[in-house]
């Protein structure tokens, strides 16, 4: 079979019973007028919701007045149910998210260089912080102190995919659009159980990532992105080694261990797709895997069992990424059972 190296991006409806996932959901705003709760629902009437993060309970106002965000997990989520947003870390969108070059959205910068105080003028009444903003909290508390501050980053001790799905269930809540968040929490269910049920239980895997034309190793159950996934489907590991770590360029590997381990398939990240593709120098990760003669030899490569996330995964990594990806990766098992 062929190598699935390129996907176009796309919305998927996902997934499962929200309720499970224990959150505290309690309506309790007020209404002016003499209409019952559903009908100030209906009419727009502002109230408020309580809903739990990472950090407690929050009475969130609903609708919110104005939106921050900067967690990249929540981006496309957030445009896909067309939720305006006053500010956001726009410096560390994907390009295929249009709130990117939305000039109307303040632009707090990147991790790495970020213009906190620029929050100060979207007055926010919610701000979705999280992922590589999540150090920043005490300084948006200072700057917007009447703002409530939601993080809702996957905790290691829960299955990352429940956890997906805690994020998009509580938005859900926030911004009605709860039959959408269980849309999309359904899709990634059904497209884990279609890797669940393709993988043969013995190929063995390796899960990397490429950057500045090197690859990374991506340890199973540690590694970032693509780790938990091992634990997920019981993927059976080509490689281990001691002390991996969940460094965002991957673990040094030399490409004779991964010959040496011989994986039967590769399940591989490009982290230069989603931040430097129009550089000239962006050696994409299928030239770098595929066109390796020390490789060549490799069974995954040999029979084209790469399977490539999405290019824009590094910096978005929402519910739909992951979807996208074990739907793909479903589509190569399958066509190899």
């Amino acid at each position: 079979m062929t190598a699935s190296s390129r996907f176009s991006r796309r919305h998927f409806g996902a997934a499962s019973a929200v309720g499970a996932l224990g959150l505290a959901l309690t309506a309790c705003g007020t209404s002016t007028g003499a209409a019952d709760d559903a009908g100030a629902k209906d009419a727009g009437a502002s109230g408020t919701v309580e809903v739990e993060d990472n950090n407690g309970t929050h009475a969130v106002e609903v609708p919110p007045t104005s939106v921050v965000a900067t967690d990249n997990r929540t981006f496309e989520t957030l445009q896909a149910w067309g939720v305006p947003l006053t500010a956001a870390a726009r410096a560390l969108m994907p390009s295929t998210n249009p709130y990117k070059d939305d000039e109307s959205i303040i632009d707090l910068g990147n991790h790495r260089e970020p213009d906190l105080e620029a929050v100060v003028a979207a007055e926010p009444t919610l701000i979705i912080n999280g992922q590589r903003f999540a150090q920043y909290h005490d300084d948006f508390s200072k700057y917007a102190p009447d703002a409530v501050i939601l993080e809702l980053d996957p905790r290691e001790e829960e299955p990352f995919a429940e956890e997906l799905k805690r994020q998009v269930s509580t938005l859900g809540t926030i911004f009605e659009k709860e039959a959408e968040a269980k849309e999309l929490a359904s899709g990634l269910d059904a497209a884990m159980e279609r890797v669940a049920a393709a993988y043969d239980g013995s190929s063995t895997v390796m899960a990397v990532t490429v950057s500045g034309g090197e690859i990374g190793f991506i340890a199973p159950g540690q590694g970032r992105t693509l780790g938990w996934a091992f634990d997920a489907f019981d993927l059976v590991p080509a490689l281990e080694v001691d002390g991996a770590s969940d460094d965002h360029q991957g673990d040094d590997i030399s490409v004779e261990a991964i010959a040496s381990s011989n994986p039967d398939w590769i399940l591989v990240m490009d982290r230069d797709a989603a931040i430097s593709a129009e550089d000239p120098s962006y050696q994409p990760a299928a030239d770098v895997l595929e066109a390796s003669e020390a490789l060549a030899g490799v069974t995954a490569i040999a029979e084209g069992n790469l399977v490539y996330m999405p290019a824009d995964t590094y910096t978005n990594e929402s519910i739909q990424t992951y979807t996208e990806y074990f739907e793909s990766l479903a589509d190569s098992l399958e066509a190899t059972a």
